[in-house]
């Protein structure tokens, strides 16, 4: 599956990895991984990582992205990871690279580069570039291990989604082979203060509900400012918090910005990506996202996905 992508690494001798912004540590961590495969295993070449900062990943170690001039995509590969269409992309320079290539596991949205390698199987793109890393023989050191590890263990809900397979568990054991501190991954992932327990009860707070139960908050502007908390900390952090409510098989999480509606939109039975698309957004079959125009189109969004619940058409 992955020989055209190895292919074209071992052709160029600058490689530039992009991922989508506002990273998760599935996006952050397989552009690490990936950066830290390619000098392991051919040390002449040159690895650049681009994007927006990693925010709350910032713990990752080598997650600070590099300045990179216009001038170095001329003669370069530009990979890009975990995307599912080009708005998304973090850094559109990648298309003035020589050649493109891409490795993502979303639901297909459109052809983007020049070779694609794309499986919704997998749970994380982590999962598919330890894939690539084992089915091609390459080596891993503990940097590339650790940074895949993490994303493998964010995307898959610490292995508990849908999408977490046997398949998981063995690409996990093969880099648990390197020295990984798992525990210090975790403490970094999953440790909080208690100013950030006393944000998630103010939205446990502002939980509502529609007519066919699917649970919902909204958050304006103005109230985002009060809370004086980071947006990726509100519009994907707390979207979990609806996420084991009896009863609930639908949550939407929207936040007011300068430049729309961020929605974050999960299920734990139903398939809601194509609901996303149709506003604009993507991602899987049961977590994906939208910008959207306001608040209208949010409680848009809240109707089609009571008309899923109830077996209709969106």
């Amino acid at each position: 599956m992955f020989e055209k992508v190895l292919e074209r690494i071992k052709a160029n001798d600058t490689i530039i990895i992009h991922r989508h912004s506002s990273p998760d540590g599935d996006a952050l961590g397989s552009q690490i991984g990936l950066k830290h495969i390619i000098l392991e295993n051919f040390p002449g070449k040159r690895v650049l990582m681009v994007g927006d900062e990693a925010g709350r990943y910032a713990f990752m170690s080598d997650s600070v992205m590099d300045e990179v001039p216009d001038e170095a995509y001329e003669e370069a590969l530009a990979i890009v990871l975990d995307c599912s269409a080009r708005k998304l992309i973090s850094d559109d320079r990648y298309t003035r690279a020589k050649e493109t290539a891409r490795i993502d596991h979303h639901i297909f949205c459109e052809k983007i580069c020049d070779t694609e390698v794309q499986d919704t199987s997998f749970e994380s793109c982590c999962g598919m570039i330890t894939a690539f890393a084992q089915e091609s023989g390459l080596k891993l050191n503990v940097t590339a291990a650790t940074a895949l590890y993490t994303g493998m263990i964010t995307d898959s809900g610490r292995f508990r989604y849908d999408a977490t397979s046997s398949r998981t568990h063995r690409l996990a054991a093969f880099l648990l082979e390197q020295p990984i501190d798992t525990n210090e991954i975790y403490r970094c992932l999953y440790a909080t203060d208690y100013a950030q327990m006393k944000l998630r009860a103010h939205f446990v707070l502002k939980i509502r509900f529609t007519e066919m139960n699917v649970a919902y908050i909204y958050t304006t502007k103005d109230e985002l400012a009060e809370l004086e908390a980071d947006l990726f900390g509100v519009s994907r952090g707390m979207v979990s918090t609806m996420s084991d409510i009896r009863g609930v098989d639908i949550w939407a999480n929207f936040t007011e910005t300068d430049r729309g509606v961020l929605c974050e939109l999960r299920s734990s039975r139903y398939n809601i990506n194509p609901i996303a698309v149709k506003y604009g957004g993507g991602g899987h079959a049961k977590a994906s996202g939208a910008t959207l125009r306001d608040r209208d189109e949010a409680m848009a969004m809240l109707r089609d996905l009571d008309a899923l619940m109830g077996g209709e058409e969106a």
